[in-house]
């Protein structure tokens, strides 16, 4: 969430901040109306509650049964029923302005290149040869089709459209991957790893940026709890990342600044509608409706966070590095920059089948845009006034599209696929062959 100070403050640079990445600052003018009317209602309220201490000390010294006396508790009633009419505003008007912020996407950081779209993303760099082959690569669907290991039709009985069951190998390798990917950020990157839940409150989803802008992209569970003699209704949805359950694993805290900084990885299963995407990407493991991802987050002091950036980029690299698979880091122009996010590097991987790359990681820096709504701080040096952190995280992979990739780039003219090395230790075969 934006800083209402800042905005109000800045509002043409915050306006054309938001034009650039493709948001409408319409909502900008009703905000610095709303800001106005709240600095004159809490200037009004003070002013009232300093008159009714001074009029209050006046009626001790004034006759009860003087026509001085009846006027001035008049007078009191007034104040009062006025300073309940103001606070009555002031919530109205908070509730709105917190309504309008939620809304508000993260604004672009200074370094992020200005585009209008996709086409306008920066390629950092490319890492891997090209692979020439013999034959014409299929796609990964096809593949683990015909390797008898990736079930699309039958896990249309079980769940519908947009879901997928592994097989034997398929199965192994899937398991395999997210037991690589959190040894190698444990063991080598130096991550704390977390196992969260997969059920999430709203307000948990509020705190990243999920909600409200992406409710319809979520899967939404309903439960009723009892507390004492209060029946409170919460909401819950799947999580749609780790991001989510990660970055809320310290809501409302304060650290102290040795804390700092902190470094977590999880694996989970997330949970997305896809909303608005229908037609895209339907067929094989690209866009489905539940899949596996290995989460990276990051929480630190303001002055380190853009080193810690290019290192979270570098660590899900490492990934795709040990298993030897061609990509590429691409730079998002503003336009293309997600909602929470103020700057961000997307790792693409080569796929063969598809002739195309395709994103297998989000890298982004946040600023201190999630800790605002989470409420994440730290003092800078002990008894100092809190602050916010800031925070960052990346996939570190998403598992299912690293197995596409593997299935790919892994391929061979007789319908096999080669496992790459780094992974033979965990799935304990070295080649996928057709049945």
């Amino acid at each position: 969430m934006l800083d209402l100070r800042h905005v109000t403050e800045h509002l043409d640079e915050v306006r054309a901040k938001l034009a650039a990445r493709g948001a409408d600052p319409g909502s900008l003018e009703r905000l610095a109306e709303l800001a106005e009317q709240r600095r004159s209602a809490i200037t009004e309220v003070e002013a009232l509650r300093a008159k009714r201490n001074e009029t209050s000390k006046a009626m001790a010294t004034v006759d009860k049964k003087s026509d001085e006396f009846a006027r001035v508790r008049d007078e009191m009633k007034a104040i009062g029923a006025r300073i309940k009419e103001l606070e009555g505003g002031h919530k109205a008007v908070e509730a709105e302005l917190g309504e309008i912020l939620l809304g508000l996407p993260n604004l672009p950081h200074e370094s992020t290149p200005v585009g209008a779209g996709e086409e306008d993303n920066v390629e950092v760099r490319v890492w891997g040869e090209a692979r020439s082959y013999d034959f014409e690569p299929k796609p990964h669907d096809d593949l683990g089709r015909a390797l008898g290991i990736l079930d699309f039709e039958r896990a249309v009985k079980i769940s519908g459209a947009r879901f997928t069951v592994l097989r034997g190998k398929g199965a192994r390798l899937e398991r395999g991957l997210i037991n690589f990917m959190l040894d190698l950020h444990t063991g080598e990157h130096g991550y704390e790893e977390l196992w969260p839940p997969a059920l999430v409150k709203d307000s948990a989803l509020r705190g990243t940026g999920q909600l409200p802008k992406f409710e319809n992209d979520a899967f939404q569970v309903q439960r009723h709890y009892e507390e004492g003699d209060q029946a409170e209704r919460v909401r819950h949805f799947l999580s749609p990342t780790a991001e989510v359950q990660i970055t809320n694993y310290h809501a409302d805290e304060i650290f102290e600044a040795d804390a700092l900084d902190l470094a977590y990885c999880a694996y989970t299963p997330c949970f997305r509608s896809e909303a608005g995407s229908h037609g895209k990407d339907t067929r094989g493991l690209i866009r489905q409706h539940q899949f596996d991802k290995v989460e990276l987050v990051h929480f630190c002091a303001p002055e380190r966070a853009e080193a810690t950036h290019q290192k979270l980029v570098g660590h899900a690299e490492a990934v795709l590095q040990r298993l030897g698979l061609r990509y590429r880091v691409m730079e998002l122009c503003t336009k293309d920059l997600g909602f929470a996010a103020q700057k961000c590097y997307d790792l693409e991987v080569w796929l063969p089948g598809q002739g195309a790359f395709r994103e297998i990681s989000s890298c982004s820096w946040f600023g201190d845009f999630q800790a605002r709504r989470a409420k994440i701080r730290y003092r800078p040096e002990p008894k100092a006034k809190p602050q916010l952190v800031h925070t960052l995280n990346g996939s570190g992979l998403a598992v299912g599209r690293t197995l596409v990739a593997i299935l790919e780039q892994y391929q061979q003219a007789d319908g096999s696929v080669i496992v790459p090395e780094a992974l033979r230790p965990y799935v304990g075969f070295e080649t996928i062959a057709p049945a």
